[in-house]
C-alpha cells in the first residue's frame, strides 16, 4: 500500500509512504513490519534530482518487511533555498515518525541517506529516529566548497539562500553539530569522487570524539552512486545493521 503524505504546501512538501504487503496465503489485512525506514535523497540540492533516486532502496526494503518513507524537499531551482531545505527534512522526518507511532509499527525508525541526503538525516536525527545510515554523507560544507564538489554545489545552495554566510556553512555542516545522539552507521566507498572518502574518515574521527556510536565501512572500488542501488554483499550488512538498532524507550 502506498499513501502520499504532505507537511506543507508545496509541492514538493511530501513524503511517499509505502507498507509491506502481507504474505501470500497470510490471510493477515496487514503485514507485520519489521521496521521503519526513512530514505532521504541526494543530489547536492539540484531540483533535478527527486525521490525516485531512492526507489531501488525502497523496493528492496519493502521485500524485506521495511515500512519505508521515501522523502521529498524543496531544492534548489524549485523554491528550496537554505534553511528552508533543512526544515522541509525536518518537518518530514517528524511525520514519518508520528505516522509510525500513529501505526503502531515496531522495530525502529532509521534513517536512510545518500549524499546530501546523509548531511540531512545527521542535522535531523533529533526529530525522533532511532539511527542514521548516511551513505556517502555531505559533511563539511566549507570543506565541500573549497574542493569545488558537485561542480560547485556549495555556490548555488549560497546563491540561493539568504543569511550569513559563514553561518550557513556552519549549521549545514554535520561535523560542526555533533553529537548526533543516536547510532550511525556511515557506509563510503574508496572510489567515490563526488564525495571523497576522506570526508566521512574525517567525519566519524569527529563523531567518536564528541562521543557518538559511530561506525565507518569502507568499501573498496565502489563509487558515488552505486551507493543507492542496494546491491549485495555490502547491503546485507547495512539491513542488518538497521535491524539490530534499538527503538527507543519513548517510542514503545
Amino acid at each position: 500500500m502506498t499513501q502520499v503524505l504532505r507537511y506543507g504546501v508545496h509541492a514538493d512538501q511530501v513524503v511517499e509512504l509505502h507498507e509491506p504487503a502481507p504474505a501470500e496465503g497470510s490471510g493477515d489485512e496487514g503485514a507485520q513490519v519489521r521496521g521503519v525506514a526513512v530514505l532521504v535523497h541526494g543530489g547536492y540540492w539540484r531540483a533535478r534530482f527527486t525521490r525516485e533516486l531512492m526507489t531501488p532502496m525502497a523496493q528492496d526494503l519493502l521485500g524485506r518487511g521495511w515500512a519505508v518513507a521515501n522523502l521529498e524537499y524543496r531544492r534548489v531551482g524549485a523554491g528550496g533555498s537554505w534553511p528552508a531545505i533543512l526544515d522541509d527534512a525536518r518537518a518530514a522526518l517528524e511525520l514519518a515518525v508520528g505516522t509510525a507511532g500513529d501505526r503502531g509499527w515496531p522495530g525502529p525508525v532509521v534513517a536512510v541517506g545518500h549524499s546530501v541526503g546523509g548531511q540531512l538525516a545527521l542535522l535531523t536525527a533529533d526529530a525522533g529516529v532511532d539511527g542514521v545510515v548516511a551513505l556517502a554523507p555531505v559533511t563539511d560544507l566549507p570543506r565541500t566548497r573549497r574542493e569545488h564538489l558537485g561542480e560547485d554545489a556549495v555556490e548555488d545552495l549560497l546563491a540561493a539562500s539568504t543569511g550569513e554566510e559563514q553561518t550557513l556553512l556552519e549549521d549545514g555542516s554535520a561535523i560542526s553539530r555533533l553529537p548526533v545522539g543516536v547510532p550511525v552507521l556511515v557506509v563510503h566507498g574508496d572510489a567515490d569522487v563526488r564525495v571523497p572518502l576522506a570526508h566521512s574518515e574525517d567525519y566519524v574521527d569527529a563523531a567518536r570524539a564528541a562521543g557518538d556510536d559511530v561506525e565507518l565501512r569502507t568499501l573498496e572500488g565502489v563509487d558515488h552512486l552505486a551507493l543507492i542501488g542496494a546491491d549485495p554483499p555490502w547491503w546485507e550488512d547495512v539491513v542488518a545493521w538497521m535491524a539490530a538498532v534499538r527503538t527507543r524507550p519513548a517510542r514503545r
